[in-house]
């Protein structure tokens, strides 16, 4: 079955820069796109406190995002899917039988970047499809030749795998270059093994073997896309502002998912969540495969 690429929509300015973003991407990919729209009743919001009154002007507002859309692009296959129910439920399941889910993500310039919501961040760590957080001010001609698609790297080859994938494939439909990043540090010496101090031997040191390990996990997706140009980044430092550092020059950052349970609810890993945060492009948040 093919999956549409689907949008998360609540009438806002980031919502509709998503739905850009969405349907621009659905056209790349030849792919349909979902419009998806969750909604509560509340009565004091009603001039009569009617729901079907108050349903009407939500369908509305999604049609009338629809209609910019298909002008743009009007031989794009839309579809509109708007469900009375929570946001995180509805968007979370909407994402499972998708290609990815795109959602606006509240910004407040270059410098501060992205300001998650509390919605945003639990369907990124309850989806098991892609989620991808677009700022209100995001622009088609962002998208251009020369802008990279950014991906971290970490750990053994099948750790990244699901974002790497999605970091070529994304690449590979719009003739991007796909720069992978590894960060490292200086682990204490008491974290030292003999076979880790044998494998960083062997390498001839902390970087070679770094740069092994990024060549290691490229190899499998380079033969698969062929034409996608790679630039590998190695660098000491943090993982997050490693990969913060080389955002300016990207049309999308791609980072792999660690969500964690907790006592309130599900959190995302800690570099997810400061690339989200900060980061001036679109972030794709991939969950392991």
């Amino acid at each position: 079955m093919t999956r549409p690429i689907t949008a998360g929509v609540d009438g806002s300015e980031e919502s509709h820069a998503a739905l850009a973003w969405a349907a621009r991407e659905a056209v790349r990919r030849g792919l349909a796109l979902r419009v998806v729209h969750a909604w509560r009743f509340e009565p004091d919001q009603a001039v009569d406190g009617d729901r079907d009154t108050q349903a009407g002007w939500v369908r509305e507002a999604v049609e009338e995002g629809v209609r910019e859309v298909t002008a743009r692009h009007p031989g794009l296959d839309v579809t509109t899917d708007v469900r009375e129910g929570d946001a995180v439920d509805t968007l979370a399941a909407a994402a499972a039988d998708s290609e990815l889910l795109a959602l606006g993500s509240r910004g407040h310039g270059r410098v501060v970047g992205f300001l998650l919501g509390s919605v945003g961040q639990q369907v990124i760590a309850e989806a098991a499809r892609p989620v991808v957080l677009v700022r209100s001010g995001d622009q088609a001609s962002a998208e251009v030749a020369g802008r990279e698609i950014v991906v971290g790297q970490e750990g053994a080859p099948g750790d990244s795998a699901a974002a790497l994938r999605f970091a070529f494939e994304t690449a590979a439909a719009r003739g991007a270059t796909v720069r992978a990043v590894r960060a490292w540090t200086l682990p204490p010496v008491f974290a030292y093994s003999p076979a880790s101090l044998k494998l960083l031997d062997e390498a001839g040191g902390p970087e070679p073997y770094e740069k092994k390990a990024l060549g290691e996990a490229l190899q499998p997706w380079r033969e698969r896309f062929p034409q996608v140009p790679v630039t590998e980044h190695v660098e000491m430092g943090s993982a997050g502002q490693v990969l913060l550092d080389v955002s300016a020059r990207a049309q999308l950052v791609v980072v792999g998912r660690r969500a964690r349970r907790t006592a309130v609810g599900a959190r995302i890993g800690s570099v997810a969540h400061g690339v989200l945060h900060h980061a001036p492009c679109p972030v794709a948040v991939v969950p392991p495969v």
